[in-house]
C-alpha cells in the first residue's frame, strides 16, 4: 500500500526543513533518543564481551549464572563481584600467595558507560552522595547510585512514556471529538456534558487513588493519564469536523452515497489533521512535565525506577549536593526546550502564511 503524501504536505514538509532551528532540533532529540533505547546494553555494569578461562561470555545479552564461571549456585553472576575475586587473586600472586589452580584469565569490553543505574556503587569513603569525579563523571545520587547513568536511563523512560501517552490521548481525542463533530445534534450535547463532567475530575487524586490500590507501573501511569489527556484535542477535533462536514465536497459523497465510514475517514479526517500535527510537539512536552511532576512528588513511577522528577526530589533534599538537581534540570531544560523549537516549526510549517512569525 503506497501513501502519496499530497503537494500542501509536501509545501508543510518543505517549510519545516527550511525552519534550520526547528529541524536540528528534531534531528537531536531523534538521535538523542535512539540513542537512549541502546541505554540497557551501552549504560550499565555488565561487560558487552567477555572473555573466561578461554571462553566467550556477553553478559549484557545474555544472563549467567554463577555456574558458569565456577560458582556454586543458579543465582545470576554478579560481576562485579568476579573481577573484584580475581584482582584479589592477582595481588596475593603478587604477594607470593598462589592458590590452587592459579588466577582466572578473563578480558572484558565494558560499555561507555559502566555503571547500572539501580546498583549503589560506596567503594568511596564516606557516606553518598559522592561528588563528580573520574569514576563517576556526574557524580552520584543519596543512593551512591550513578546520576549520569539515571539521566539516561530517566531520558529513555520519559520519552517514551511521553511518545505513548500522546499517541494514546491523541487517538481518543480524534475518535471522540470527531464523533462529536460528525454526528452533531443530541451526540453532541450528550457527549458535551460528559467531558465537561470528567474534565472536572482532580487527575492527582485519581493517580493516588488507584496507584494505592493497584500498584504505580508504567502501564497502568500511561493509562490513568490517558484517560484525562485527550480531552483538550477532542475539542479542536469537534470544531473541525462540525466546519468540514457542511463543506461542499462532504455533501457531494453523501449525495453519492458514500457510507459514514468512507465520508468519516477518507473525506473528513485527512482534513481535520491540522490541530492534531500542529499540538503533538506541545502534548509531548505536557507528558514530560506530568511524569516528571508526579514523580517529583513520590506519585509517579515505582521507585527504584530512574526517573527526571525522582533525581529532582533528592537535589531537593540535598541541597549540599548541587550536581543532582543542577545535571537533572539541565536535561530536563534542554529536552524541553528542543521539543518547543520543534512544536514552534510545525506550527509555522503547517500555517499557510508562513512568512509570519508568532510573538
Amino acid at each position: 500500500m503506497k501513501i502519496r503524501l499530497t503537494q500542501e504536505t509536501l509545501n508543510r514538509l518543505k517549510r519545516f526543513r527550511k525552519n534550520k532551528r526547528a529541524f536540528w532540533s528534531l534531528v537531536v532529540l531523534v538521535l538523542a533518543y535512539l540513542l537512549s533505547l541502546t541505554s540497557p546494553w551501552t549504560v550499565n555494569d555488565e561487560p558487552l564481551v567477555l572473555r573466561y578461562e578461554g571462553k566467550t561470555y556477553f553478559p549484557a545479552f545474555v544472563r549467567y549464572s554463577e555456574k558458569d564461571f565456577g560458582g556454586e549456585y543458579q543465582t545470576e553472576q554478579d560481576y562485579a563481584k568476579l573481577f573484584a575475586t580475581v584482582r584479589e587473586c592477582e595481588e596475593d600472586a603478587a604477594e607470593g600467595f598462589t592458590r590452587a589452580g592459579g588466577c582466572p584469565v578473563f578480558w572484558a569490553l565494558m560499555p561507555p558507560i559502566a555503571h547500572d543505574p539501580l546498583k549503589a556503587d560506596l567503594s568511596e569513603d564516606g557516606a553518598p552522595p559522592f561528588a563528580p569525579s573520574a569514576r563517576h563523571w556526574l557524580g552520584t545520587d543519596s543512593n551512591g547510585r550513578d546520576v549520569l547513568s539515571r539521566l539516561i536511563h530517566g531520558f529513555r523512560i520519559c520519552i517514551s512514556f511521553s511518545l505513548l501517552l500522546t499517541v494514546l490521548g491523541t487517538f481518543l481525542g480524534i475518535v471522540i471529538g470527531g464523533i462529536q463533530g460528525y454526528l452533531g445534534k443530541f451526540w453532541d450535547t450528550g457527549m458535551q456534558r460528559f467531558i465537561e463532567i470528567w474534565s472536572s475530575l482532580p487527575m492527582l487524586y485519581v493517580v493516588i487513588l488507584i496507584g494505592s490500590v493497584y500498584g504505580r507501573s508504567f502501564w497502568l501511569l500511561i493509562l490513568i493519564m490517558a484517560a484525562f489527556n485527550w480531552i483538550s484535542l477532542s475539542y479542536y477535533m469537534r470544531a473541525e469536523f462540525l466546519k468540514l462536514r457542511g463543506m461542499t465536497y462532504v455533501q457531494s459523497a453523501k449525495v453519492l452515497g458514500m457510507g459514514h465510514r468512507h465520508i468519516f475517514f477518507k473525506e473528513i479526517l485527512p482534513n481535520a489533521m491540522t490541530p492534531v500535527v500542529t499540538l503533538f510537539p506541545f502534548t509531548l512536552i505536557g507528558g514530560i512535565g506530568s511524569l516528571t511532576s508526579l514523580d517529583f512528588l513520590g506519585f509517579g513511577l515505582q521507585p527504584p525506577t530512574p526517573s527526571w522528577g525522582e533525581l529532582m526530589s533528592q537535589g531537593l533534599n540535598n541541597l549540599y549536593a548541587p550536581w543532582i538537581s543542577v545535571s537533572t534540570v539541565a536535561a530536563l531544560f534542554v529536552t524541553l526546550l528542543l521539543t518547543t523549537f520543534v512544536g514552534e516549526g510545525v506550527r509555522d510549517a503547517m500555517d499557510p502564511k508562513s512568512g509570519d512569525r508568532y510573538v
